[in-house]
């Protein structure tokens, strides 16, 4: 019985072999289908061609008021950066999306006082869920030498995940976020399929890797998912006293 296993393993050696030897590059090359062709942008920070230009300093016909779709987002343009209009509240994309690339800048006033959460607070919802502060957030905040709860700080999936670092610039430069974001799905009677999935780059570093969050984020309580499918990009007006934040060039790649 040995001598035929040993027979059977060196027979099966010698057909893989022969079979490697008569192997050719080319048995291994895909041809087709070929991606799209997309131009890149000057710089990295710059829309590539295949992008939806969300603001460039000139208008905000993208968004509309989170709190009534049907109005403007009347946030402040002057010299093109555009900086929350706290009287104006959350603002959304009129457009709903499911997975993309986000490239958005912003930042915190040079002046800005305060301390911890009321230093600058703003947030990006990746998938806004409602009028208020619903949806998933990705934090926005002074994280530059200011004291706060890690799973609150810049960076972080608001409540859920602390950033990988702390890239933080000084108030009053800008600050970059490059996001994959990846919808959740859902089965036909509403219940998880899968999770929602983000990666974040900030200022040129990782912070978060394609982690996997556990709902909406929710201000108190654990976070649970209930279904729901395409959704606008809301950036946030905080209720704090502390100095309105700016963003500039932000734009949007469907994947």
């Amino acid at each position: 019985m040995k001598y035929k296993i040993v027979l059977t393993a060196l027979l099966a050696g010698s057909f893989f072999m022969a079979n490697a030897q008569n192997a050719k590059p080319e048995d291994t090359e895909t041809w087709s289908p070929e991606p799209a062709v997309v131009t890149p942008g000057k710089t990295g920070a710059d829309a590539p061609s295949d992008a939806i230009v969300l603001f460039d300093g000139t208008n905000q016909e993208q968004w509309v008021s989170a709190q009534d779709r049907s109005q403007p987002a009347n946030w402040i343009i002057n010299k093109g950066i555009w900086t929350v209009n706290k009287k104006v509240g959350n603002i959304e994309t009129k457009k709903l999306f499911t997975n993309y690339q986000l490239h958005i800048e912003w930042r915190i006033p040079a002046d800005i006082a305060g301390s911890g959460q009321a230093r600058g607070n703003s947030g990006v919802f990746l998938a806004s869920l409602g009028s208020g502060d619903s949806g998933y957030e990705l934090q926005v905040l002074d994280a530059y030498k200011n004291k706060t709860y890690v799973n609150g700080m810049a960076g972080s999936i608001y409540k859920q995940f602390i950033p990988l670092a702390n890239p933080a610039r000084p108030p009053g430069e800008w600050q970059s976020y490059d996001v994959i974001w990846t919808a959740p799905t859902f089965n036909t009677d509403g219940s998880l399929k899968t999770p929602a999935r983000v990666t974040v780059i900030y200022n040129g570093v990782l912070v978060e890797n394609n982690v996997e969050l556990k709902g909406p984020t929710l201000y108190i309580g654990k976070p649970e998912y209930k279904a729901h499918g395409p959704a606008a990009i809301k950036l946030q007006a905080h209720g704090d006293d502390s100095k309105p934040i700016s963003y500039r060039n932000i734009w949007v790649r469907e994947l």
